[in-house]
């Protein structure tokens, strides 16, 4: 991939959240839950093009208040409780290059409701696809050293990897990574045409943040989000100009 590579970020936002009322459209630090995720992309010199896909009038004003281009409303079943977020990403895509008859090679993915992200981690992101041909997806992970267990089919309880029977200390400890594609993921433009979010030759871009795994969808998690921001500005304030 060369530097030609045109890169659009598309950002979900539904009018409709049934955890949290109003969510994108709360405030958090004066501004709009909607806001942040624009504002991030928007500070990222390698992404070209910046659009909200939103059910909402409201949402669409506010969205291009903070600069970002909304096309057209998404449609009703696009915007319901189980519609899935890789379904409206290639909604969003197929229709704005249809629209605009562009192409785009990269996609970026944020969320509303991931808040304490570092813009630097989106660059970086869309940088790694542009210098490697061979990587289909980056997005950012949380480490953690906790044991998991899932039920097969017959609906008996295993744990998710053999290493997780052995019990140690957590330095020693071989962590897993849990994605948070909603805080920065780039992925090449074929995966969501084909309706995918991510490929399988990826990278992580790994952050050990407890803030940057509060995901807001309740009242509760609202509150842990305005908490950290109070830490934050108190006791890190340098770590808050990289997220706000």
């Amino acid at each position: 991939m060369n530097n030609k590579s045109k890169t659009i970020c598309i950002i979900p936002a539904r009018g409709g959240s049934k955890g949290l009322p109003g969510k994108n459209l709360r405030l958090f630090n004066s501004k709009p839950l909607i806001a942040w995720p624009i504002i991030a992309a928007k500070k990222c010199k390698n992404i070209d093009t910046v659009i909200v896909t939103t059910d909402s009038e409201e949402i669409a004003t506010q969205a291009k208040l903070f600069g970002a281009s909304v096309p057209s409303l998404r449609p009703s079943h696009l915007a319901q409780d189980n519609s899935t977020t890789e379904t409206t990403l290639k909604y969003a895509l197929d229709s704005f290059e249809k629209s605009t008859k562009q192409h785009f090679d990269i996609c970026v993915f944020l969320t509303c409701t991931d808040i304490f992200r570092d813009t630097d981690w989106i660059t970086s992101a869309v940088k790694k696809l542009e210098n490697n041909e061979a990587l289909e997806s980056v997005f950012a992970a949380n480490p953690t050293h906790k044991n998991f267990w899932h039920k097969d089919k017959a609906g008996k309880l295993k744990r998710v990897t053999k290493k997780m029977e052995v019990y140690s200390n957590r330095q020693e400890k071989e962590p897993i990574y849990r994605e948070d594609t909603g805080l920065a993921c780039a992925s090449r433009s074929y995966l969501w045409r084909s309706g995918k979010r991510i490929g399988n030759n990826v990278e992580m871009i790994v952050n050990d943040n407890f803030e940057t795994s509060i995901d807001i969808h309740t009242e509760f998690d609202f509150f842990l989000a305005e908490k950290a921001l109070e830490y934050l500005k108190k006791h890190n304030p340098e770590k808050v100009k990289l997220f706000l």
